[in-house]
């Protein structure tokens, strides 16, 4: 019973999945019936989508592209070559051409008509000989633009060490003329500054003046005949400075054949009037007469008369003067030494007003406080003035010191009335004329140029400028052994020229009285220095 069982059991088994899989392959081959028309349909869409793969992934299409891309880079390499060769001024170079051309020839193949379909997007393939031909092509001109970058490396290198040193060069420059600037501003500080020396000796004679005022006073005192004979040898000296006034009449006093002779007019300011008094009271000058004064005794000298004065009140002028910040101060180096508050002294214009100031007097020798006189001065009234009237020495060579330099001939008036190229004369010892002075009206003239100038525009500053023009055809060119300049500033004047001179003058900033003196031509000032006056000696010059 359990055997038929377990027979019936294993046959019902077999029937079923017999059945099974009869009926799985029917509906298997009508599934597939049905949707046969569904696959037809999506097999061109899927077609497409192979070749648009198979595009992208194309080695030809990556090859073109980075060739493509080595010949834009190569181009640009050139072009920059080219423009580099430019900027280093090598124009007119067959380097610079090269360079161009082949930035161009690049251009000119990307954009060459049989390469174009390389570069068409919508060709279904890359024709690869051509591909090989447009390789070649733009290897080509790789290799040409690699030489022409290494041939043109020495050149290159040079022009831009060439351009390296230039600009050190330049900066170099602009700090050597900056060190300039503050040097001759150190230069002028010291030059405007006054020694403790000085300064002692001014006091100790102010005090000496204050001990003994009957020694030294002229009150109730007839003024003697000979400060207005005029048949003797005046000088007239303007100066705030005791020791260097007492060195030029020292000086002129010993040289002099006849020092009785001589009379010097000396005019100083209020403040040293006392200490100029002793210093000239105190000993006697080998007979010769000596008058002192104040500027303040002349009483016509004020700013309703005198236009500079009316000028040196204005506060943009005195700011000019005293403008002492170094980057302020150091702006204008050309006029720099035009920044000296001496001009702001009346002392430095009364060379104007000689005339007025000594109306009994016909001839004058007018000297700078910084001159030395080292022969008998006389000669100069015998010398024929041909009715001119300033005697002085000229000091053009070439094209220096020619009036240009002194005047704006950028001005129409300035370029109407006078020569650019009129020789300029020095100021120091001059030799005026004063009957030829009050005939030609030169301080009339000197106040029309200098009522004209008060915005500075025909001139910087000075007296030398006024003086070129108010004297422009009415000096007379003294000789040169006269007056010798430049003892301070000019280290290289020659022995014989100096020995030679009659006068020796001191201009510029090195004084002798400075400790910047130029040392081999101090003695010729220390030598007229009163060593034996108690007041000197008090007072440490160090001479």
């Amino acid at each position: 019973m359990s055997v038929l069982s377990f027979r019936l059991l294993a046959t019902t088994i077999f029937v079923t999945f017999s059945l099974f899989f009869i009926l799985s392959f029917f509906f298997t081959s009508q599934s597939n019936a049905s949707n046969l028309g569904l696959n037809s349909g999506s097999h061109g869409l899927r077609t497409t989508r192979r070749n648009v793969l198979a595009l992208k992934s194309d080695p030809l299409k990556s090859r073109l592209e980075q060739i493509r891309k080595q010949a834009n880079d190569h181009g640009s390499l050139a072009l920059a070559y080219a423009h580099h060769a430019r900027r280093l001024k090598l124009d007119n170079t067959k380097l610079v051409r090269n360079f161009s051309d082949l930035s161009r020839n690049y251009n000119d193949l990307l954009n060459k008509p049989s390469y174009r379909a390389l570069f068409n997007p919508d060709a279904p393939s890359i024709d690869e000989s051509m591909l090989r031909q447009f390789e070649k092509e733009v290897k080509e001109r790789i290799k040409a633009t690699r030489q022409a970058i290494a041939e043109a490396k020495e050149s290159f290198d040079n022009q831009l060490k060439i351009q390296k040193l230039k600009d050190t060069i330049f900066a170099l420059n602009e700090q050597l003329m900056k060190e300039k600037r503050e040097g001759a501003f150190a230069s002028l500080i010291a030059a405007k500054s006054i020694p403790k020396s000085l300064h002692c000796l001014a006091m100790r004679l102010m005090e000496e003046l204050i001990a003994h005022p009957e020694k030294y006073s002229d009150e109730g005192k007839e003024i003697p005949p000979e400060i207005e004979d005029p048949n003797l040898y005046h000088y007239a000296i303007f100066s705030d400075n005791v020791i260097a006034a007492s060195v030029v009449v020292n000086s002129l006093v010993k040289n002099a054949n006849e020092p009785w002779k001589h009379v010097i007019h000396l005019v100083t300011d209020k403040l040293n009037l006392a200490a100029m008094q002793v210093m000239f009271k105190f000993k006697d000058y080998n007979g010769a007469h000596i008058e002192v004064k104040a500027v303040e005794d002349y009483k016509f000298l004020n700013s309703s008369y005198v236009p500079v004065l009316r000028q040196l009140e204005s506060s943009k002028l005195q700011q000019f003067y005293f403008e002492n910040k170094l980057e302020n101060a150091t702006k204008d180096a050309t006029n720099m030494k035009f920044r000296n508050p001496k001009y702001l002294s009346i002392l430095n214009h009364l060379r104007f007003y000689l005339p007025e100031m000594y109306p009994k007097l016909n001839r004058i020798l007018f000297l700078d406080d910084d001159i030395v006189v080292q022969k008998d001065l006389t000669g100069l009234w015998e010398v024929d003035m041909d009715g001119k009237v300033n005697g002085a020495v000229e000091t053009c060579f070439g094209s220096f010191h020619r009036y240009a330099q002194y005047m704006n001939f950028s001005h129409p008036l300035i370029k109407e009335k006078f020569n650019p190229k009129a020789c300029a004369w020095a100021y120091g010892m001059n030799f005026f004329d004063l009957d030829a002075w009050r005939r030609e009206k030169c301080t009339e003239e000197y106040h029309y140029w200098q009522n004209l100038n008060e915005n500075r525009s025909l001139w910087k500053l000075g007296t030398l400028p006024p003086g070129l023009i108010t004297f422009y055809s009415t000096t007379k060119p003294l000789d040169k052994s006269w007056h010798v300049l430049g003892l301070g500033y000019n280290p290289s004047i020659s022995v014989d020229e100096i020995r030679n001179a009659a006068v020796v003058h001191f201009n510029g900033n090195m004084k002798p009285w400075l400790d910047i003196a130029i040392s081999q031509f101090r003695p010729l000032w220390t030598n007229y220095v009163d060593h034996d006056s108690e007041f000197v000696q008090a007072c440490n010059f160090g001479l």
